[in-house]
This record gives structure tokens, C-alpha cells and sequence, in this order.
């Protein structure tokens, strides 16, 4: 990486540079190419940032107290009230600000149809020892989730379903990847994520006091018949090919199973997850919650 990532901000003696706004066109400039680099997880994992696109989003994601490391919108974009508003915000709390040319952001945002602004936040994690559930909680544990789009549909359905966060065991896909973030609309900022190992969610279920709920094929009991008020919950799901590992599915304290008619023979990971969520906050969802 260039120095892109670290010259956006300066941090000494606890104080904060106002930062900077700059005006890029070429595709060679090294912060567009910095910037470009994060749809690669080597390059996320390494600054430990991640792109998001669109206006509402980023506003959204600025509205729950993220900090934009980087604000890049098009020229189409500049004047316009909700850009300057987020435009000063940035550059008050120390990022940079580029107003790039329509071929830069068409490049940065890599889409037929690029939108006209995009930020870059750091990636934020909770540790799973950080993590109690209180009563009327639920958590959706995911093993070896593996496609983005799942994984982002997921999460956006867990924060609509009122779940408080989303546990990632073993090796699942970047939450942060562009195709997962896009598949969030916005809900990736709204949720805290975890990253773990089996043992490591086995042991922190053995004293965590809740109700782990798995879907599983021998799964003996009805979704719908599951208690899910006794205890918080977790949703704990297998992996979209091979589900869940007898080492998990045996430590579950209840196997559920979605029962099924016609030809298909399984159910799409987000599909599955989406049906259990709702159902584990039946109980706490009502019309009157809707915005």
C-alpha cells in the first residue's frame, strides 16, 4: 500500500487533523489505486478497511457514529446538499474527501451502473467473549458460510428480524468483501460481527446461558415447535454444502428442521436462515415495530 491510508489522518497527542479534499481524474493517482486494491481481501486484511457504495449507505453508516476513512464522490455528486453535508463531516473528523471524474468512480465502484459516491471505514469486529445475550436476544451463528451474497443477505435479514448480531465460525467468507457489503444494504453497519472458532463457540456456549438452536436434516423437531422464549437465542447454521458438522449439530439444544414439499430438496443458506430468524422472534415482532 501507499502512504494513501495513513496520510488521510494524523493522531498525536490525541489530537485529530482536519483532513483534506482533493480533486483526482487519473485512474494512476496511488489513493484511487489504494482504493481500487480493497476488492481484494489481502488488501482488507492488510489496512483493515473495506469500500462501501452508495449515498445512503454512507450516510447511514456516518448517522451510526462510523468514521469515513476516505469520502469519494463523482463530479455529478458535488453541490448536492446530502454530499456537502457528509463532505464537511469527513473532513472534520480527519478523512480526505476526492471528488473524482465519472471514469475513476466508474472504476472504484466496478459496475455497469456506478454510483456517485462510495466511503471507506475501518472493519469493525467484536470479540465473542464481549458478547452476552440478554433476555429477548438473538444471535444467528453461521459455519463456513462461503458465498457473499449469502452472507450479506443474511446479515440484512438478521438486522430486520430485530437479531443483535452475527457470529462467523471457522472459515467463512469476508463480510466485507464489496458483494457481501452491497447485499447488506446498509446493515452491516448496524450489526456487530464476530469471528471465532468451533472450540471457541463451543466453550463460550457452555457458559453463555443460551438457547442454540441448529438446522439440521436429522433434525428431529418442527421448526415452528422449537421454545424459543425459554432462553436468548442463537440460530446456529451449516455450511451452504455440507451444513452443520456433527461437532456443532451434537452440542445444539435443539435440531430443527423446516419442513418441505415439491422437488427441491434444500433451501438457499440465506432462505433457511431468514425463515429461522423469524420465527425464533415471532413471539417479539409486531406491525407497530415497523419504521
Amino acid at each position: 500500500m501507499s502512504d494513501g491510508f495513513n496520510d488521510a489522518t494524523a493522531r498525536g497527542n490525541g489530537s485529530v487533523r482536519v483532513g483534506q479534499v482533493k480533486e483526482v481524474t487519473s485512474l494512476a493517482n496511488p489513493i484511487v489505486k489504494d482504493i481500487k486494491a480493497l476488492s481484494q481481501k489481502k488488501t482488507r486484511d492488510e489496512t483493515k478497511t473495506f469500500l462501501a457504495e452508495g449515498l445512503k449507505l454512507v450516510i447511514d453508516a456516518a448517522e451510526l457514529g462510523w468514521t469515513l476513512r476516505y469520502l469519494i464522490y463523482s463530479k455529478a455528486a458535488k453541490g448536492k446538499p446530502q454530499v456537502e453535508k457528509i463532505a464537511a463531516k469527513t473532513v472534520a473528523q480527519g478523512g480526505m474527501v476526492l471528488e473524482v471524474s465519472e471514469k475513476v468512480m466508474a472504476s472504484i465502484t466496478r459496475k455497469d451502473n456506478p454510483q456517485m459516491v462510495a466511503g471507506v471505514f475501518d472493519q469493525r469486529w467484536k470479540a465473542l467473549k464481549h458478547v452476552e445475550l440478554g433476555e429477548g436476544e438473538t444471535w444467528v451463528a453461521l459455519d463456513r458460510v462461503r458465498d457473499p451474497g449469502n452472507l450479506g443477505t443474511i446479515i440484512r435479514t438478521a438486522d430486520a428480524a430485530g437479531a443483535s448480531g452475527v457470529m462467523l465460525i471457522g472459515d467463512c467468507t469476508d463480510p466485507f468483501a464489496m458483494e457481501t457489503v452491497r447485499a447488506t444494504m446498509g446493515s452491516i453497519f448496524a450489526l456487530p460481527l464476530v469471528k471465532t472458532t468451533v472450540p471457541e463457540f463451543l466453550a463460550w456456549k457452555a457458559q453463555a446461558g443460551v438457547n442454540v438452536v441448529a438446522t439440521h436434516l436429522a433434525g428431529a423437531k418442527d421448526y415452528r415447535t422449537v421454545d424459543y422464549k425459554r432462553r436468548p437465542v442463537v440460530v446456529l447454521m451449516g455450511n451452504e454444502q455440507s451444513g452443520l458438522p456433527q461437532e456443532l449439530a451434537s452440542k445444539a439444544d435443539s435440531l430443527a428442521r423446516i419442513p418441505q414439499a415439491g422437488l427441491a430438496d434444500s433451501l438457499n443458506l440465506a432462505i433457511a436462515t431468514g425463515v429461522m430468524l423469524f420465527e425464533a422472534r415471532r413471539h417479539l415482532l409486531t406491525l407497530d415495530d415497523a419504521q
